[in-house]
């Protein structure tokens, strides 16, 4: 999918009087016996699975409004965690191209609590997508008023009640006031929005998915199997 007005819009979603956070690396998983599965790291602007020194580092960069990349996470996350990242050889990072409010709410909410959650969330939005997007797509006009105007966070609360957010969220055994407290974080939301801007600028990137492969952008890889072969004559 295209990237639309990635940085003056989500910039503007956030306002330029936030306050930024620095760089972080929270919630290290210890390496279980030789096998990097369980090793996940928050990154500054996104989670790395596996061994953060391994020789070959995969990097997608993701939108949740994107079709091609709830495709991607129901057929190339699984393949990449279970055939590639257990061996130490390979990372895989995943970051976040923030589009527009709705990107920016599920971003918010899949990076709730503990790194450690993170895979579990991002599967459950990703996993849904067909059927919150299409709530997205039919919204009244009172509903996209509510996205629009008044405070980020009630904003971002709005379009969490109105797709459903809340519910997959909640069965990940999450409590709504914690989602509402990840929701008005808008130093975290921010943070998130210049670093999709500067990866946008970084690496030229012009859709969703994109990879990058040990620092090189992979001209004309947007899905699985065009992915996989590149990861196969890297490794």
């Amino acid at each position: 999918m295209k990237i639309k007005s990635v940085t003056m819009a989500a910039l503007a979603l956030v306002g330029a009087s936030t306050l930024a956070l620095g760089a972080h690396a929270q919630g290290r998983l210890i390496k279980p016996g030789g096998n990097w599965a369980g090793m996940l790291d928050e990154t500054d602007g996104g989670h790395l699975f596996g061994n953060p020194d391994a020789e070959t580092k995969l990097v997608e960069f993701m939108s949740y409004t994107c079709s091609h990349c709830a495709t991607f996470a129901r057929k190339g996350d699984a393949a990449i965690k279970l055939s590639h990242v257990p061996t130490g050889k390979v990372s895989y990072e995943i970051r976040h191209l923030i589009r527009d409010p709705v990107d920016l709410t599920a971003t918010l909410l899949t990076h709730c609590g503990e790194a450690k959650k993170f895979g579990g969330n991002h599967e459950a939005i990703m996993y849904r997508y067909d059927e919150w997007i299409e709530k997205a797509r039919t919204a009244t006009q009172a509903q996209r008023s509510r996205w629009q105007f008044g405070t980020l966070s009630a904003r971002l609360q709005a379009i969490a009640n109105d797709l459903d957010f809340y519910e997959i969220m909640e069965t990940r055994g999450y409590r709504r006031a914690d989602l509402d407290r990840c929701l008005s974080d808008e130093a975290k939301a921010k943070v998130l929005a210049d670093t999709s801007a500067a990866d946008v600028q970084r690496y030229g990137l012009k859709g969703t998915p994109s990879f990058v492969l040990d620092g090189e952008l992979l001209e004309g890889t947007h899905d699985w199997p065009s992915l996989e072969k590149r990861l196969k004559d890297a490794t």
